[in-house]
């Protein structure tokens, strides 16, 4: 079935990446993405909150080259460097909160050779309406998509330096993470993997708890 692509305007770019003196970092990436009222009312579901989620890792693939991938597991997934042996990332399974208002995907970090302190911290993307959906309201409407990062103990910043983590893998982040909400403007989402709220037609669900 073909795709229903909804081409958005993307704006308002901003980040706020910090480390505290215990050395965990919050790092969060936030975008605006203005798109027709009627379309959002139509996409604005959790089979959309899915394939938003899966439109990250697939960028990261996609602009590493294929080089870093995301392998899938019944409880979790990971983040794998060429294959599966070299486990840059491993989450916990996903958790979907979403609402008429605002949508959530978190993951757990579980560990990883990124990780210094394995089962702590998080990864998580959040899509807020901005302004009351189903209000009429003007045209287009705006959603604030936000990438968070949080409590992640780096194992660079701990084993070898903390400016080195800052100079390399957190800068990197930063990049791909602005890279992914200026795709947004095409809207291509991709297909997801699981496939949790499939619904047949990659859109229509009504929004619901997860």
């Amino acid at each position: 079935m073909r795709k229903r692509n909804l081409p958005a305007e993307v704006g308002d770019l901003a980040d706020t990446t910090v480390m505290d003196s215990r050395g965990a970092v919050t790092s969060i990436q936030s975008a605006t993405v203005n798109i027709s009222r009627d379309g959002l009312e139509r996409i604005w579901s959790a089979t959309w909150l899915e394939r938003l989620a899966r439109t990250y890792w697939r960028h990261i693939t996609r602009v590493t080259l294929g080089l870093i991938r995301v392998a899938y597991r019944e409880d979790g997934r990971d983040v794998v460097l060429i294959a599966k042996p070299f486990k840059l990332l491993s989450f916990s399974a996903p958790e979907y909160e979403i609402s008429p208002q605002a949508g959530t995907v978190t993951w757990r970090i579980a560990g990883g050779l990124l990780v210094s302190n394995p089962g702590e911290g998080l990864l998580r993307i959040k899509a807020e309406r901005l302004g009351e959906p189903g209000t009429g309201g003007p045209d287009p409407a705006s959603v604030r998509v936000d990438v968070e990062v949080s409590n992640f103990y780096p194992a660079i910043a701990h084993s070898i330096s903390k400016h080195l983590y800052q100079w390399t893998q957190s800068r990197i982040h930063v990049i791909v993470t602005y890279g992914f909400l200026r795709s947004l403007a095409k809207g291509d989402l991709a297909e997801s993997k699981a496939k949790r709220f499939a619904s047949g037609d990659g859109g229509s669900q009504p929004a619901r708890p997860a």
